[in-house]
């Protein structure tokens, strides 16, 4: 199984270093020297870290046989993948890789179908799960505890309570046990 472990941003210095965007929780061991990873697109690749280092924040990789400023821009918005054994979980509970979300049932707590995790779209603030929603169309989920309190890829289900107007309902989705004319008994905000 392949999952995306970082985005090549711009270079840095003249030496063939580039910035990355880190998509792994464990960049340790993903970007790490020596790792080969695939690309996409896929003519870039395969691509071996030689250095990594942190600066201002920032991880820094070069990769063997780029040597100067344009080598490094030339890998600009190359994706960095790594082959990982579909057996393997993170070893926080907590946490998830993509393959093991994606094409999970969508429920809420009183039981009402949303539809089916299509992909997971990572953004520099937080996560957002892609659901196909089962009367057509797509909902932006932010996976975050306070709205997705539940994760369970053993049953293929996972649950959300979603904040009144996340699902496009006024105040509340049909079947969730509350009058969108009643409200919520206050404001509430989305923790994110």
């Amino acid at each position: 199984m392949q999952l995306v472990v970082a985005r090549i941003g711009r270079a840095h210095g003249i030496r063939g270093e580039v910035t990355v965007e880190v998509r792994t929780d464990e960049p340790e061991i993903r970007l790490g020297p020596g790792a080969v990873l695939a690309t996409d697109p896929p003519e870039v690749g395969p691509l071996t870290i030689e250095t990594g280092r942190v600066h201002s924040g920032r991880l820094l990789l070069r990769f063997e046989g780029v040597r100067d400023r344009s080598g490094a821009e030339a890998l600009r918005n190359t994706l960095l993948i790594a082959e990982v054994d579909p057996e393997e979980v993170p070893e926080d509970p907590e946490e998830f890789y993509d393959h093991q979300l994606v094409d999970l049932e969508v429920v809420t707590e009183a039981g009402t179908v949303i539809g089916r995790v299509a992909e997971i779209s990572h953004l520099p603030g937080q996560d957002l799960l892609v659901v196909e929603r089962s009367d057509g169309g797509e909902v932006l989920i932010p996976f975050v505890h306070a709205i997705v309190p539940e994760v369970d890829p053993a049953s293929g289900r996972l649950l959300v309570t979603p904040p009144p107007g996340l699902l496009d309902a006024a105040d509340g989705e049909p079947g969730d046990g509350r009058d969108p004319e009643e409200g919520d008994g206050g404001e509430r905000g989305r923790e994110v």
